[in-house]
């Protein structure tokens, strides 16, 4: 059988006045019908690139060489122009982008943007058209697809605007899907609905489907064939089964070795059983105390009377579907958002009560690194500027040559390159622009580290790179950690205590051991 899409050759380099940067060297894929190649790799090894070039969405610095071919359909899609790929963009081939907010248009709703697709592929009526987007949205597992529908990308959780994008890109049941990491900001229940549509619409629709993941459990759960590449060159391309059972290459071997065990690491109970430092003090850094978060617009209880501790040094996971309310709780114990009611008692202090100017200092001691670390960075700022911004509005520093050292000494801390800090967030991997959210939240050296999905754009190596950092970190400067994530081998590593959220409430909160069972056996 012919394969749908074939690139014999692919050779893509980054090319300025000073040099020449090689991205991609001799890639080759093929994608045949009703089959799923899973593409896998570190950040920053090309997976994104090759997906890009199929689509021409290449940026202006992009050269692709002259002996490289994407066929498509018997085309080289090299040689068409930008009129002609529009047509195939969606139509033929959709895309479901890894960073749901930055490719969605936040000045249209999101039945706007899907009907749009919709009228303009599959030339229907404006009311049909909406009757297919609340279905496709419903399709992809949004409880409340018309309020979804008439909402815009910033009012919806992340896991939401990412199952709104997938819809957006299945909803012209293309010939090729190319999902790039698309359920990286989902829960384990919305993301095995997921997977199960696309596995649904390879079978019934014989759609070929280019799986990008960092994510070697759910790669596993759907692809056919694997390849692994690493810094733009791929060195082991095989059969799924084959691959898991006995990966080949020394760095497919690596990737395996970084997943994180399932075995919680640490458990509120043992530590005072141990008689560990705060057990007998028990100091309390953070107390949430009957928090409710209304939006009275929508008649939502975002957050809905929810209670719990966390003490000096501890970490307390918030777990919870997408849309529980766990990142509207975060932003309101940081008084990013006004409660309705309740009390966020910080070191003593009453949040809610406190001045702006007040305010404004106490959050030096009070850091967040948000799920989307696209949106998080200014794009017009240099990562040094971005780093040392909060240096200079708390005082730590005088100026911008005092804060010189304190940056290099971050983002040796995070793993990245001293130079980087005179680039744009543009310029990036999703995994890096995730590790440099996380140097600008450890400049100011805060007590409370709010963790929203903090590893979530990350590969399973440097995954596990950032939790050793973070442990490393709490563990020296007796940090505080409040982690919000869907990952309960990230919860199994790094947290102490769990609170479940479910519709704005805490519906179960208990030791990290006890919590991770319970999950093992709602799995079972």
């Amino acid at each position: 059988m012919n394969p749908i899409l074939h690139i014999p050759k692919l050779d893509l380099a980054f090319v300025s006045k000073a040099a020449s940067m090689p991205v991609l060297k001799n890639f080759q894929l093929s994608l045949q019908r009703g089959q799923c190649m899973g593409l896998v790799g570190e950040s920053g090894s090309g997976k994104t690139l090759s997906a890009l070039s199929i689509l021409q969405l290449l940026p202006n610095n992009a050269y692709v060489s002259s002996d490289s071919q994407i066929i498509f359909r018997d085309h080289n899609l090299l040689n068409f122009s930008e009129k002609k790929m529009r047509s195939i963009r969606g139509k033929s081939i959709g895309l479901i982008f890894q960073d749901a907010m930055s490719a969605l248009n936040p000045v249209l709703t999101i039945g706007q943007q899907l009907s749009e697709t919709i009228r303009l592929h599959l030339s229907l009526n404006r009311r049909d058209a909406k009757q297919r987007s609340l279905a496709l949205l419903e399709q992809v597992g949004i409880q409340d697809a018309l309020r979804s529908y008439q909402s815009y990308p910033h009012e919806l959780s992340g896991g939401m605007r990412q199952r709104a994008m997938i819809a957006i890109a299945i909803c012209a049941e293309p010939d090729i899907i190319i999902a790039d990491e698309p359920t990286t900001s989902l829960d384990v229940a919305i993301q095995t609905q997921i997977i199960d549509l696309l596995k649904k619409l390879k079978q019934e629709k014989q759609c070929a489907l280019l799986f990008i993941g960092h994510d070697l459990s759910v790669v596993a759960d759907i692809a056919d064939d694997i390849t692994v590449l690493k810094q733009g060159e791929i060195v082991e391309q095989t059969n799924a089964k084959i691959f898991f059972q006995h990966p080949q290459h020394p760095y497919s071997q690596a990737l395996f070795d970084a997943i994180l065990p399932t075995t919680p690491r640490h458990s509120s109970v043992a530590d005072s059983a141990n008689g560990s430092a705060c057990a007998n003090k028990r100091e309390i850094i953070l107390s949430v105390e009957n928090l409710k978060v209304y939006f009275s617009k929508n008649k939502v209880k975002a957050v809905d009377d929810i209670s719990f501790t966390i003490e000096k040094g501890k970490t307390l996971a918030l777990v919870g579907q997408s849309g529980s309310g766990k990142t509207t709780a975060a932003k309101a114990i940081l008084q990013l958002i006004k409660n309705t009611d309740g009390a966020v008692i910080f070191q003593g202090q009453n949040l809610s009560t406190l001045s702006a100017k007040k305010l404004r200092l106490m959050r030096a001691d009070m850091q967040i690194i948000f799920q989307d670390p696209y949106s998080a960075l200014n794009p017009r700022m240099m990562i040094f500027d971005s780093l040392c911004e909060g240096l200079l509005i708390q005082k730590k520093v005088r100026n911008k040559k005092e804060a010189m050292p304190i940056v290099d000494a971050i983002l040796k801390q995070v793993e990245l390159p001293e130079d980087f800090k005179w680039r744009y967030p543009h310029e990036f991997s999703g995994g890096q622009r995730q590790r440099i959210c996380i140097a600008r939240a450890l400049t100011l050296s805060p007590k409370l580290l709010i963790l929203d999905e903090p590893t979530s754009a990350l590969d399973v190596s440097t995954q596990k790179q950032i939790l050793v950092l973070l442990d490393r970190l709490q563990n020296e400067k007796q940090l505080s950690y409040l982690l919000i994530t869907h990952n309960m081998s990230v919860v199994a590593y790094l947290a102490h205590t769990v609170a479940v959220m479910k519709n704005g409430k805490i519906v179960r909160y208990g030791d990290v051991s006890d919590m991770v069972e319970q999950s093992k056996t709602a799995e079972r």
